[in-house]
């Protein structure tokens, strides 16, 4: 059998060093959201974002770094890369720019020390919420963020965009990132709203790892900040999960036979939502996963011994991947959907099942 690998959400993220953590000085009269810039800089803003996403829809890499700013072409390894993998995944999306911002860094802040991180503080006109855009080491300019969405096909994407002027008054780009709006077909705040019902339920294993992907479908970018997002942060940061294999594997004995779990992950890769258990097999397990029938028996025993320690899971996710390893290779790897699983059936909340 050939396993499906798991693959992680992954971020196509580059940047020059723009994207950074919080930081203490702040150029926060700087910055201005669309409503309050002029219907011309707000235009030039959006045109530059949609003619560099369509560099990126149509494949062209030479148009996208003839658009990017010299200093950052001159690396482009990583945009290119970064393009070339969201090609596919956009190219008959209708592209929408969803929101822009503009922010000065020509002059540094009052009191504000050399090589000192910015923040700029975002408000709306009449409204009280505000959002915070963070960088380090980032060189005097003007500069805008735009995020846009691609939508309409299987797997939208949001694609945020760092813009630097140049001195010709021309927008170019100076730091490309994607990720997807939604997984399994679903968005963030659909997580959100599942997380929250997990964890006041106690059910703290599918509580924080749909508070992991709600954190990560609704964070446009590592350097914005928002009162939604910073909520949600907190929530998330209240869940503690015990068995959770870190840096260590953890035991767990099923039917008196101890699995060591090195990892746990969720995995999207086949449409619907999964939930993906690797476990590093002992000499025994190893012999039995040499037999096919041991093997499936060995991994569905884990399964719904999993399942019985954390029920939750059974409504969170659409089955489990269980991959058997030994010495840096997986030995056996089965999927099951949770109807399939001997007491592993969904007992009636949603989930993200997709397939």
């Amino acid at each position: 059998m050939q396993p499906v690998r798991t693959i992680r959400w992954s971020r196509l993220a580059w940047a020059l060093a723009l994207a950074g953590s919080l930081c203490i000085s702040a150029r926060g009269e700087s910055c201005l959201t669309q409503a309050q810039m002029t219907a011309t800089q707000r235009d030039a803003v959006t045109n530059a974002a949609r003619m560099l996403v369509s560099d990126a829809q149509n494949g062209d890499l030479q148009g996208l770094r003839a658009d990017t700013l010299p200093s950052v072409a001159q690396d482009f390894t990583g945009i290119a890369n970064s393009a070339q993998t969201l090609k596919p995944l956009i190219a008959q999306a209708a592209i929408t720019v969803d929101a822009v911002f503009a922010f000065d860094a020509t002059a540094p802040a009052a009191g504000a020390q050399a090589n000192q991180g910015s923040q700029f503080f975002c408000t709306p006109t009449g409204s009280s919420l505000t959002v915070v855009l963070n960088f380090s080491g980032l060189p005097a300019g003007k500069y805008a963020l735009a995020i846009v969405h691609a939508t309409g096909v299987e797997k939208p994407q949001q694609v945020s965009l760092i813009l630097a002027q140049v001195p010709t008054g021309e927008w170019k780009l100076a730091g490309f990132f994607s990720k997807p709006l939604m997984l399994a077909g679903q968005n963030g705040v659909w997580y959100w709203s599942r997380a929250r019902e997990f964890a006041q339920k106690k059910q703290e294993w599918p509580a924080y790892f749909y508070y992991q992907i709600a954190t990560f479908l609704v964070e446009p970018a590592d350097f914005l900040s928002s009162p939604n997002v910073e909520k949600l942060q907190r929530e998330a940061g209240q869940i503690h999960p015990s068995n959770i294999p870190t840096d260590q594997p953890v035991t767990v004995t099923v039917n008196g036979t101890p699995f060591a779990i090195a990892h746990v992950d969720t995995s999207a890769d086949l449409g619907a939502l999964d939930f993906v258990i690797h476990y590093n097999a002992s000499p025994e397990q190893a012999a039995q996963l040499r037999d096919p029938v041991q093997a499936r028996k060995q991994v569905v025993d884990l399964m719904s011994g999993l399942l019985s320690m954390h029920p939750g899971l059974r409504d969170a996710f659409h089955g489990l991947w269980v991959y058997a390893d030994s010495g840096g290779a997986t030995l056996f790897a089965l999927e099951l959907p949770m109807a399939q699983i001997p007491g592993g059936g969904p007992s009636g909340m949603s989930n993200a099942s997709g397939r």
